[in-house]
């Protein structure tokens, strides 16, 4: 005798697929149209979702933000991590900066939506409204410098510890400020493969570590 799929069972697999819904479709939009350009109505017509299932799942605009940025942060260094597994062992520091900014070159092709979301609340105020959102793209910055000190470490490893340490945390803001160009060229379609800009950014942060180590 066949048994029906428990009504609860059902109703919660509907609700978490509802949830995903509205969450890929609000980090699209607000991708491209910003926190302040996005409406409760241009969300509705893009799931075809109820305007009562946003605020069964979400409390407010602001609150939906606040889990868009959430889950873009959980995919975006969760592809961090899976890309930089198993690092090339030796090589010189140019060699291995070229490694790490090559495959992270490759996550931002992939997570070009999150990172676009992301510079926008970062240049603007319009996400005034939505604390907790600005507290986590703050702490998606320092999350970033900190794995951005961890790659610099990682390509000077052959220095010596504090030598590594010491061009990490001396360069971590640099290659921040490279990363974010790269990606708004990427974005602006100027003609130069992304590709090009994390070598030329790899180069440019070896020298610099090289230069300091040697005024050391």
């Amino acid at each position: 005798m066949e048994t029906s799929e428990p009504k609860a069972h059902t109703s919660n697999r509907r609700g978490r697929r509802s949830r995903q819904e509205i969450l890929d479709a609000a980090a699209r939009v607000m991708s491209v149209r910003g926190y302040a350009g996005t409406s409760m109505s241009t969300l509705v017509k893009e799931t075809g979702l109820p305007k009562s299932a946003f605020y069964h799942h979400f409390e407010s605009k602001a609150g939906l933000l606040s889990a868009v940025m959430v889950q873009g942060a959980h995919g975006f260094f969760g592809a961090m991590r899976d890309a930089h597994r198993d690092p090339p062992e030796g090589g010189t520091p140019r060699e291995r900066m070229r490694w790490y900014l090559g495959r992270t070159g490759e996550v931002i092709e992939n997570r070009e939506e999150f990172l676009r979301l992301l510079l926008v609340l970062v240049m603007s105020h319009e996400a005034a409204e939505a604390p907790e959102a600005l507290r986590t793209v703050q702490a998606v910055r320092d999350e970033g410098r900190v794995y951005m000190q961890h790659m610099i470490r990682s390509a000077f490893a052959g220095e010596g510890e504090a030598a590594a340490d010491l061009v990490a945390d001396a360069l971590a803001h640099f290659c921040m400020g490279g990363f974010d160009g790269a990606f708004v060229s990427f974005q602006s379609a100027d003609g130069k493969p992304l590709s090009q800009f994390m070598e030329e950014l790899a180069d440019a942060t070896v020298a610099l570590g090289e230069s300091l180590l040697a005024a050391r």
